[in-house]
C-alpha cells in the first residue's frame, strides 16, 4: 500500500510541477527536465507516469477540470438564488485561479497557441454561467430585457479579466475587480422585485 501511495504522490507532484512550468513559461518552453526536477524525481520516474509532455498537459487539464467541477458543484438539496450564487461562484473561481497553479495552468492552456488541444475549461465555465442565468430567467430574477448571451459573455470575460489583471498588478486583486464588475452589472441584470 505504501508503494501505491508514493506513486499517487509522485504523480500529483509531477502534475503540480508541470502546472508551475506551463504557468510560468507556457507549454512549448517547459521542458520535461525542468518538470521532473521541480517534482524532485528522475526523468525515468516522470516517464513511468507520463509517456510525454502532452500526456502531462492532459493530466494538468483533467486536474483543473476536477477543481472547476468542485467549484461549481452544488449539493442537490441546495438551490440558492441564481444571481447571488453566480456572484459568489465567480468570486470563488477568481480566487482559486489566483491560488491554485494547477487550475490556473489548466485554464491557461486554452490561451496557449502551442498546446493545440481542445481545451474545454472556459467552455465549461461559460456553460455553467449560461445555465445559472437561464435558471435566473426562469425564476424571474434576471431582467427580461437582458440578452442572455450578452450577460453570459460579460460574466465569463469578467472572470478571465479579473484573473489576468490580478496576476500582473498586485494592487488589482481578482476579488476587487469582480466586486467592481458586480457593483456595476448586478443592478443592470436583476429584475425589479415589486415591493410588497
Amino acid at each position: 500500500m505504501a508503494k501505491q501511495d508514493r506513486a499517487v504522490r509522485t504523480r500529483q507532484e509531477l502534475i503540480r510541477s508541470a502546472a508551475v512550468a506551463f504557468d510560468r513559461s507556457g507549454y512549448a518552453l517547459s521542458s520535461l527536465t525542468e518538470i521532473s526536477r521541480g517534482a524532485g524525481v528522475s526523468s525515468g520516474a516522470l516517464h513511468f507516469h507520463f509517456s510525454s509532455k502532452r500526456a502531462l498537459g492532459r493530466a494538468v487539464e483533467e486536474s483543473a477540470a476536477q477543481a472547476l467541477g468542485d467549484i461549481v458543484a452544488l449539493p442537490r438539496c441546495e438551490q440558492p438564488p441564481p444571481l447571488g450564487h453566480l456572484v459568489s461562484t465567480s468570486h470563488l473561481l477568481a480566487c482559486r485561479l489566483a491560488e491554485d497553479v494547477v487550475l490556473r495552468a489548466g485554464f491557461g492552456l486554452a490561451a496557449d497557441a502551442t498546446w493545440m488541444e481542445d481545451v474545454t475549461l472556459w467552455r465549461t465555465w461559460r456553460g455553467w454561467v449560461r445555465s445559472t442565468l437561464t435558471r435566473a430567467r426562469r425564476e424571474g430574477t434576471l431582467s427580461p430585457d437582458v440578452p442572455l448571451e450578452d450577460a453570459v459573455s460579460a460574466v465569463t470575460a469578467a472572470v478571465v479579466g479579473a484573473q489576468a489583471l490580478g496576476r500582473f498588478d498586485v494592487e488589482w486583486s481578482p476579488d476587487y475587480a469582480l466586486t467592481q464588475f458586480w457593483n456595476l452589472m448586478l443592478p443592470r441584470i436583476s429584475a425589479m422585485v415589486p415591493a410588497e
